[in-house]
């Protein structure tokens, strides 16, 4: 990663990474033209930065676009509407499709050893209002939002601190702006470039007529009456929402703004005229003009993508849809693509460590133990029956497209052996078993684990019913409690569970220069251990300290790695996590690159025949450049 972002410094990289002179910019977009005529807007070679990011389609196999057309899409609930934030995948720094990181709002941008990180603009760029982005953006986020007491009671986000210290804000000029800590922070650019980006930047111009420093008492009040809010504070949080998009007047820097105020069952997103990419030939992106958001119930997505409502689908659709969807493909002119997924396993199972039950709490730490319910599931069977044979058998891990992948985090414990796991459990001294076959714990009870599900899918049901009958073999039976997803929470993290269902890690194709931090216990939101990630969350207020090795281990290594600067260092310290999961078994994964089926209209180009749908790295669509999409007809 060094290396990659010292390159960013040479003087011509603004060329080499993708910029071009605005002597190179073709023509005006053509739903533009009138706006320009008649003044409403300025030409579109006064509404680009004088360096715009240029997106080189040939190489990655694209066509230079036409302009024009709605985007039809589907969502669940209004709050998905913040999903455009995410395809849109407009980042000061972002990965591209090889999962680098580059500049994109930004023109530039120099590393000193994860320590000093300096970040330059691109003249003239601006917001979608016309007002220029400039460091004043910057100014007003870290001087008047995040060390405002009012607004950040508890000081600027953790992404932002090192050992509990925030960073030296430099403005250089009206285009340079730098970040310094005493220590590594590794997580920064990482966090700038996320689903759900670390905003460091909001308009000024428009946001300083909702904040107390700018305003007359008079003229707060008057405003805080209006907004229909209890304070200052709490308006100028209404009205700041970049990821959430519920404030239309609310300028952006994504290539589409929302034009309709919630609460509506159909959102237009009309495109940013000032959007600061182009094409190749120098063509303004996006090439199509309104993305159009209709909400519907979660349980008619897949039926309405069938039906032909919409041009680009994948939230909501599951594997489980694919042969229905394929049955729509020729009616509805449309193609259902399958897309590989990026989980450390599509359904995993979390012991759970932290249970408030001595008795559980005992097993489920015994590494015996977790190994022998691992090798008593029937992978293959799972594959076969449920994925057709689609699928990885695995444990939950790193996948192969990850540079860190080795063969044995994916198979170690993950055999299909019930005379080794039958093994394990007699060596434990679980060898007594009731009438009805059922081993018993050393209370006397019959082994009967209760898994908590959130009961939000059948493909999770249909797992648990083949590993339920894998492990009756073993002497244990398996119960599922479905519950709402914030009951089931709340359950898990009061430890009043024995075993939770989820997905497995969220980003199963890291690199050594991602945070390692879901190998340790680090947040609360850790099924396996929520109160050992609370402990850590909290700085010690609340949850309970590790107290097993291999973990104190972990922890210790996740520390290691925040604060290295080496990246040989930072590759041995992921090795030797993912060597301990795969032989502590925290987790039990079953398979992973399971499908994710992505419906594309036939006349939409430039959508990857195959691709990588993730939320961390990637943000599903984002790293595809969803602007870069265009209607043949």
């Amino acid at each position: 990663m060094k290396n990659l972002l010292r390159a960013l410094t040479i003087p011509a990289a603004g060329l080499l990474l993708g910029s071009l002179p605005l002597a190179a910019i073709a023509g005006e977009v053509p739903s533009l033209v009138a706006d320009v005529e008649a003044g409403k807007l300025p030409a579109v070679n006064e509404r680009l930065p004088e360096m715009p990011r240029v997106i080189n389609l040939s190489d990655t196999g694209r066509k230079i676009g036409r302009y024009g057309g709605d985007l039809d899409m589907l969502m669940g609930k209004t709050r998905d509407i913040r999903q455009m934030v995410i395809y849109g995948y407009s980042r000061l720094v972002g990965y591209n499709q090889n999962l680098e990181l580059v500049p994109d709002v930004l023109q530039r941008f120099e590393v000193e050893d994860s320590k000093i990180f300096t970040f330059h603009l691109r003249p003239g760029h601006k917001w979608s209002d016309g007002h220029p982005f400039t460091t004043e953006d910057f100014r007003y986020f870290w001087e008047d939002v995040a060390n405002n007491e009012d607004l950040s009671p508890f000081g600027p986000s953790t992404s932002l601190l090192v050992d509990d210290q925030p960073p030296k804000v430099e403005i250089i000029d009206e285009y340079t702006i730098r970040y310094s800590w005493s220590n590594p922070n590794p997580f920064f650019l990482t966090a700038l470039a996320g689903a759900r980006p670390l905003f460091i930047y909001e308009p000024a111009h428009y946001m300083k007529q909702f904040h107390a420093n700018y305003l007359t008492e008079e003229q707060l009040k008057t405003k805080v009456r209006k907004a229909g809010t209890r304070n200052w504070a709490g308006m100028h949080a209404r009205m700041s929402r970049m990821y959430k998009l519920t404030n239309p007047d609310l300028p952006t820097l994504q290539p589409w703004y929302n034009t309709v105020f919630p609460p509506s069952d159909r959102y237009v997103f009309v495109r940013n005229p000032f959007f600061h990419r182009v094409d190749e030939q120098g063509n303004q992106l996006p090439y199509i003009d309104r993305a159009i958001v209709t909400i519907v119930s979660v349980s008619l997505v897949a039926a309405k993508t069938g039906a032909g409502d919409v041009d680009l689908q994948a939230r909501y659709l599951t594997f489980e849809d694919y042969t229905f969807l394929k049955e729509g493909e020729q009616r509805n002119d449309y193609t259902v693509r399958l897309w590989r997924t990026a989980k450390g396993s599509q359904i995993a199972l979390a012991p759970n460590l932290n249970s408030n039950d001595e008795v559980w709490r005992s097993m489920l730490q015994d590494v015996r133990f977790r190994r022998a319910l691992s090798l008593a599931i029937n992978r293959q069977e799972i594959n076969q029956v449920i994925y057709f044979g689609l699928v990885s058998e695995s444990n939950n891990t790193v996948l192969p497209d990850s540079p860190l992948f080795r063969p044995e985090y994916q198979t170690n414990w993950a055999q299909f052996d019930l005379e080794q796991a039958n093994a394990l459990l007699d060596e434990m001294g679980l060898s007594k078993r009731n009438s009805k076959g059922l081993r018993l714990l050393p209370n006397g009870k019959p082994m009967e684990i209760i898994v908590q599900s959130s009961g939000e899918s059948t493909e999770e049901t249909d797992v648990l019913e083949l590993i339920t009958g894998s492990w009756r073999k073993l002497g244990i039976a398996l119960f599922t409690r479905p519950s709402q997803r914030e009951v089931f929470r709340n359950r898990i993290f009061a430890g009043d569970s024995v075993m939770a269902v989820w997905s497995g890690l969220y980003n199963g194709i890291p690199t050594a220069d991602m945070s390692p931090a879901e190998l340790a216990p680090t947040t609360q939101q850790q099924l396996h251990w929520s109160k050992w990630g609370k402990f850590y969350e909290s700085g010690g207020q609340s949850g309970e300290p590790p107290d097993l090795e291999p973990v104190v281990r972990l922890s210790k290594l996740n520390d290691n790695w925040v604060h290295t600067e080496s990246p040989e260092e930072r590759k041995k310290i992921w090795h030797e996590m993912l060597g301990i999961h795969a032989d502590q078994v925290f987790t039990i994964g079953t398979v992973n690159g399971v499908p994710q089926p992505v419906v594309v209209n036939n006349k939409l180009r430039n959508v990857p025949e195959q691709g990588l749908y993730n939320w961390e790295p990637g943000s599903y669509f984002g790293i595809y450049q969803p602007d870069t999409f265009w209607f043949d007809d």
